[in-house]
């Protein structure tokens, strides 16, 4: 099996292995923005509708515009050294669930997905989430499902996906301060300032085996690593884009990893945490979700 780790780069200075980050995220929605040490998650919108452009398509839920601030308060636990500043994000649509092993052999059954066939570890197929997929690939499926829908499907960039993971919430987690694995898959094996003690699984879940957070979305905390459309860099600063958009300039051949996974401890399944491996890396805690224009 291949070692989900070896290729992780984290910013300059940080101690652990994968480097983590903060957000702080308030809905336009929602009026004046919070502060970056609110402790309370903000109001919460309910779920947008979901919308399916075929059988085979992935559900994609429907996020509405709004600001945040991206980049961690000085007291969240296990931050990396990351710099506040306000993102705007456009209404778009994201996959209510990781691409799941069903979803990928359709794919590749309509002649995309490079043909490639991941390995499932065993783990099962069907609504388990595909691993052992890297950046490429999890472009290659995109691609392949813009063509057959016609609508633009693309990987989210990681501004969009801090927004979505957090789901209004301004806390370490979409849930709150703390996460048990009782809300999503993570190795909780050992109690931290995040967790309490719980199981380590050691290996991913079927989509959808934990509730969703405000926005409708399952396992944005933990499960697989999500590939995102950035390029990396170590630090947020003035080349950063504060629209939404993907980060293009810094090392593109390395490229950014949201959510964490199944055999990560609870500081690197924050909503803000942040990881990057080389493009052409396989993973079998590496998995994808992807996003749709409106």
């Amino acid at each position: 099996m291949s070692d989900p780790s070896g290729a992780r780069r984290a910013p300059t200075g940080y101690l652990a292995a994968l480097a983590v980050s903060g957000l702080v995220l308030t809905l336009a929605a929602h009026g004046r923005a919070q502060t970056a040490t609110a402790s309370k998650p903000a109001t919460r919108a309910p779920a947008p509708a979901t919308i399916t452009d075929c059988s085979t398509c992935p559900d994609m839920v429907v996020l509405p515009a709004g600001e945040f601030m991206m980049g961690s308060p000085p007291t969240e636990k296990f931050r990396g050294a990351e710099a506040p500043h306000r993102v705007t994000i456009p209404a778009f649509a994201v996959s209510k669930f990781e691409i799941t092993f069903a979803q990928w052999d359709a794919c590749v059954a309509g002649g995309g997905c490079n043909g490639q066939r991941p390995d499932d570890h065993r783990w099962g197929r069907g609504r388990q989430p595909v691993t052992e997929v890297n950046w490429h690939d999890a472009k290659a499926y995109a691609d392949w499902l813009s063509r057959k829908t016609g609508k633009h499907y693309r990987l989210l960039s990681e501004a969009e996906w801090e927004y979505a993971a957090r789901g209004g919430a301004t806390t370490a987690f979409a849930f709150g301060e703390t996460l048990s694995a009782r809300q999503a898959n993570f190795d909780a094996s050992s109690k931290t300032q995040l967790n309490p003690l719980g199981a380590k699984r050691g290996k991913a879940l079927p989509v959808g085996s934990f509730a969703p957070n405000a926005f409708g979305l399952h396992d944005m905390h933990g499960n697989l690593w999500e590939w995102v459309e950035d390029c990396w860099n170590d630090e947020y600063g003035p080349n950063t884009p504060d629209d939404g958009k993907p980060a293009v300039t810094g090392d593109c051949v390395a490229r950014v990893l949201r959510g964490g996974s199944w055999e990560d401890y609870a500081g690197d399944i924050r909503a803000a945490a942040r990881v990057a491996s080389e493009a052409g890396d396989h993973s079998w805690s590496d998995g994808l979700r992807i996003a749709r224009d409106l």
